[in-house]
């Protein structure tokens, strides 16, 4: 059987008041999702403190607009988030990301009430591929259930960042950190994210891709519009229409490739079944992916297996070097404190270095930086190998 994705055009902000009940509707409702006297975890993207002009965040009018739905259902609605592995879990990182985020204005619009508990608990979770325990921020363990409020953006890291990614945030603060650490690999990172989805289960997960974002993110993109929103109850389902619509290629997106080898569906486009539009006229010509997924084809002609080989002998030099642009660099440590390596220090101007031969190309830094002051730099070796990017 399918899992459907629901789909309705958004090509403005201001009008995500009247489409976002339209598209609820076109699934049945809201009342399908919760229940009189719940209390309901909003989960956005929140992962930086930068305004919603950034697209780094999911778009206030989201929250907004939810908010209403659930209020008039008479069900209590908590936004909450833990931003990203750069910053400690506080009260004061929460109050500053909100701010940042255009949240304040959207709770209270929306009759959402901003979360503040900074507690966590640990969560034996036996079922887990990989991940037998995860740190989970404790509203999100006392709420009757979670909406995913994701945003359609490419992911230096992972290929692209939605759904199934956006759950990431459940794990507070700089406890992240210890993830990037251990689990290196985009494949393993991808097993990790996967079982820690299976362990959120959202009741439903809404996309805000009116306007995406391409190139480098999930920070250091471009905005590029979309204009659609996007719900469905399988989280792999939304992700595997958002990988069409950016013409990401399934053997480039790690979430589905672990997917595949677990044999958990659905992970290809002709398992979904899309309503609202077709999956043709959804595809963005040219969306720009990031530089860390390209094509290979300075080496056409050559076996896979022997093109894996290569890159797991020269991984490093064959991948995207971070490195600090000096001029923009302000000094304020946030890739410092995101860096699971710990290889990144300040130097006596006041300029942060990193120490390359330490460097796991996790990319928090590059993710962290609300300056763009990281850059990710192609080698000699990364231009022979990608001429060119997917399309």
């Amino acid at each position: 059987m399918k899992e459907s994705v629901y789909l309705i055009t958004c090509n403005d902000y201001d009008i995500v008041k009247e489409k976002l009940p339209a598209l609820m509707e076109m699934m049945g409702g809201i009342n399908r999702f919760v229940k009189k006297g719940e209390t309901i975890i909003l989960k956005p993207n929140l992962l930086l403190a930068v305004n919603p002009e950034r697209v780094v965040s999911t778009h206030p009018s989201l929250i907004t607009s939810l908010g209403i739905l659930l209020y008039d259902h008479q069900v209590n609605a908590v936004l909450a988030d833990s931003p990203g592995s750069g910053y400690a879990y506080n009260t004061r990182t929460l109050e500053k990301v909100y701010k940042k985020c255009g949240m304040i204005e959207a709770a209270e619009a929306g009759q959402v009430t901003l979360n503040y508990d900074t507690g966590h608990e640990i969560v034996s979770f036996n079922q887990g591929n990989l991940v037998k325990r995860f740190e989970v921020i404790s509203p999100v363990l006392e709420a009757s259930g979670v909406i995913n409020l994701c945003r359609l953006k490419t992911h230096s890291f992972m290929a692209m960042s939605g759904a199934v990614k956006n759950n990431f945030g459940v794990i507070p603060g700089r406890l992240k950190l210890g993830y990037h650490a251990a689990l290196k690999e985009p494949e393993r990172f991808a097993a990790l994210l996967l079982d820690l989805a299976d362990l959120i289960q959202p009741r439903l997960s809404i996309m805000d891709a009116v306007i995406g974002m391409e190139g480098n993110g999930p920070t250091g993109g471009s905005p590029r519009q979309a204009g659609y929103l996007l719900a469905s109850t399988s989280q792999l389902a939304l992700d595997v229409v958002a990988a069409e619509i950016m013409g990401l290629p399934r053997d480039k997106n790690p979430v589905l490739i672990e997917a595949e080898k677990r044999g958990q569906g659905p992970f290809r486009i002709e398992d979904v079944q899309l309503v609202g539009e077709d999956i043709e006229s959804l595809r963005i010509e040219n969306y720009q992916l990031p530089d860390t997924f390209t094509s290979w084809i300075g080496f056409q002609g050559v076996p896979d297996f022997l093109l894996k080989i290569l890159e797991a002998l020269l991984k490093k030099s064959s991948s995207l070097q971070p490195e600090i642009n000096r001029k923009k660099c302000i000094g304020c440590g946030a890739c410092i404190k995101a860096c699971p390596a710990e290889v990144i220090t300040l130097d006596t101007e006041n300029k942060a270095v990193i120490n390359t031969q330490g460097c796991i190309r996790c990319y928090c830094c590059h993710e962290m930086c609300t300056e763009k002051a990281v850059e990710l730099h192609k080698g000699i070796l990364y231009n022979l190998l990608n001429k060119q990017k997917v399309i």
